[in-house]
Order: C-alpha cells, then structure tokens, then sequence
C-alpha cells in the first residue's frame, strides 16, 4: 500500500468530520450547492453563475466540495450524467439538475439511453430540473418528471467579459496571436473530441466531421481563410485541416476574458453541431459583434433570427454553411446589421435579466437561511 493510499482516505475522514461540525447548525435545505462534474469546462462556469445568482437572490451558498458530507441540503448538479449517479441519488439533500442535451438513439452515445433510462427510474428524485430549449422539456417531461419541476431557463451570457469588438481591439486582438490582418479568421471554440487527452476520436453530436467539410469548401473559395481553434480535445479537426493544408491557430485561453479576445480576431464565427444545450458560443459571439453562422441546434433557434442577427443553416447542411460563411465574408452591409443586433439579443440574455427565471427555479426547492 502506497503513502498516498494511506494519506487520501485520512484526509477524506478529516474533511468529513470537520463539514459536519460545521454544517449541524444549518436549518434543512437551507444552503446551496452547485456542483460541477469532474471534466469541468463549460459546466464549471454554470455553477459559478449559479452562485452568483442565489447570492443576488439572497440565498445562501456554500462551497460545492462540502456538499458530499453534508446532508440535507440542496444540491443543484450542473452535468445531469453526473447528477444520475448513486454519488448524489442516494445522498439525504434536495436534487436539481441540468438537462441541457443527450437525445436517447443518437448512434456512439450509449451514456444518453443510460441517462434517460434513470431519469424515468428515478423521475421524482429531483425536485428541479433545468433545460435551456422545447426539445430537451419535451424529452424530460417523457421520463415522466412532472411538469411542474421543469424549468426552461436559457444559458446566458456575462457581458463584461464579452464587449463589443472595435477596430483597435480586433488589431490588438489579431497581432496577439500572431494573426494576418488580411486573413478572414473564422472561429470554432468547443471540447469536440472525445475525452480530455488529445481528442483524436471525434464527439459527432458536436459537428467537427461537418466544421472540417465546411471549412474544406470554405478555403477553396476563400484563399486567405484561417481558423481560430480554442478548447480542449481538438485533435480530430487539427489532424484534418493539417491534411488540408488549411492553416489553423489553436489556442489554450484561461478564462472567459480570454476567449472573449479570440472572439475579437475573428471575422465569423461557426457553429456545426448536432446538439447542443446552448451552446454558450451562439451569445458571446453576438454579444462580441461577430457574424454567427450556426446550425439550428439547441437554443440556437430561440435566439437567432435568420439574417437579422445572425446566420441559420440546417444541421449536416454543409453546403448552406459554405455559403453562409462566404455571406459574412462579402457582404459588408450584412454583416454590420448583424453586429447592431447581435449585440442587442446578448444583452438581453445576460446574467442578471435571467434572474427572475432562476427565481422562480429556487423557489421552493431552497429555504433562505436564518
């Protein structure tokens, strides 16, 4: 047995006893915690948004590692794979979680019919859940939860750390990551490759087999095309622009002020998936002034209108996003209506003016402390 063996379980007892010592005196149901599941990415930052919510709500939050050895108290769960575990299932505290997208049949997801099958088994455990788009209630409320935990709420966007992108900032932008000036930079930012090593096997639901074909296309058209890669997991898309020849910049941001400024360098910004619970990148692109060119996936149809404030094709309709993507490079006219109303549409979804929804989610489900 190693040290670490030995040390690891000592720490956990330690842990333990010292958040039940501070926990006891807690009224049931009287702390939130937002939980994350171990990949963290995109799910980490809704629980932190989360956080901040409850606290503008006057709730009380308490850290999400406390929450494996408290009891009774309320546990909203970011990642409904993780949310449907025996980790948390069989715990005393009150469940919420995220459904954001897993359709059962989709082929190379076994995990989404897994998913489905114990939300029916255990329908009237979470006394919230949060979906972000009609499909995914229409499929929650199949599993038979009743309709009146189900919370359609959408994801929102933290506008300051996505301003509106000017001519200094996009130059500033540009020359920071080594970028042409001439180049016509279009963006992908998303996890799609299996996994957290180097994502040689592609995550299908999120497009990258569609983004590469369109990309193909794209650069025979637009000889000065470059991609702007951010995200783990990349490794599919880069082996195959790298068989193209198609130059790509990958980049590794930490934090959201981070990504904001590669949104900045680009000049259209693509989004090829099949589904998606969002995804985040349909807001921060407007928010930041970037023509989106987007599949109709997710929340995308809820938030964009076609040409008004952004660019819709059909999922696997790559010959539509070719041309959308040619659109936004060379129609100036266009392009300038869309970042007026982009921006417009991500204001209204920011953090804040999703409260109220957020509200009536908490309600009920978390008591204000004493």
């Amino acid at each position: 047995m190693t040290v670490r063996a030995v040390v690891a379980p000592s720490a956990r007892l330690v842990a333990r006893s010292l958040v039940r010592v501070r926990t006891a005196p807690w009224a049931e149901h009287s702390r939130l915690f937002a939980v994350s599941d171990a990949g963290g990415w995109s799910v980490r930052e809704d629980a932190l948004h989360l956080e901040a919510c409850s606290r503008r709500l006057g709730y009380s939050v308490a850290p999400a590692s406390w929450a494996r050895f408290a009891s009774r108290q309320c546990v909203f769960v970011t990642s409904h794979f993780d949310a449907l575990t025996p980790r948390w299932l069989d715990t005393s505290h009150r469940l919420a979680t995220a459904y954001l997208h897993g359709r059962p049949g989709t082929p190379g997801f076994p995990e989404f019919d897994a998913s489905f099958d114990m939300l029916r088994v255990q329908s009237m455990r979470f006394d919230r859940i949060q979906v972000t788009h009609a499909e995914m209630r229409e499929l929650v409320l199949a599993a038979g939860v009743p309709e009146e935990r189900v919370f359609r709420i959408p994801i929102g966007i933290d506008l300051a750390h996505f301003p509106l992108v000017t001519e200094d900032s996009r130059t500033q932008a540009r020359a920071a990551f080594g970028l042409s000036r001439t180049a016509f930079v279009v963006g992908s930012f998303q996890k799609d490759g299996v996994g957290w090593a180097e994502g040689f096997e592609p995550k299908l639901i999120k497009g990258p087999d569609v983004l590469v074909r369109v990309l193909e296309r794209a650069h025979a058209r637009i000889p000065e095309l470059h991609v702007l890669l951010t995200g783990p997991a990349r490794g599919y898309v880069r082996r195959r622009l790298e068989r193209l020849a198609i130059p790509y910049t990958h980049l590794q941001p930490q934090g959201r002020r981070e990504v904001a400024r590669a949104y900045r360098a680009l000049d259209a910004y693509l989004v090829t998936s099949r589904q998606e619970g969002g995804p985040k990148a349909v807001l921060e692109a407007m928010a930041t002034g970037i023509p989106l060119v987007t599949t109709r996936v997710g929340q995308a149809p809820d938030l964009v209108s076609d040409s008004v404030n952004g660019l819709l094709a059909d999922v696997e309709d790559v010959d539509a996003l070719t041309a959308l993507v040619e659109r936004a490079r060379g129609d100036a006219a266009m392009t300038a209506r869309l970042r007026v109303a982009g921006r417009e549409t991500a204001e209204q979804y920011a953090n804040e003016r999703l409260d109220g929804l957020w509200a009536d989610l908490l309600e009920g489900f978390l008591a204000h402390a004493d």
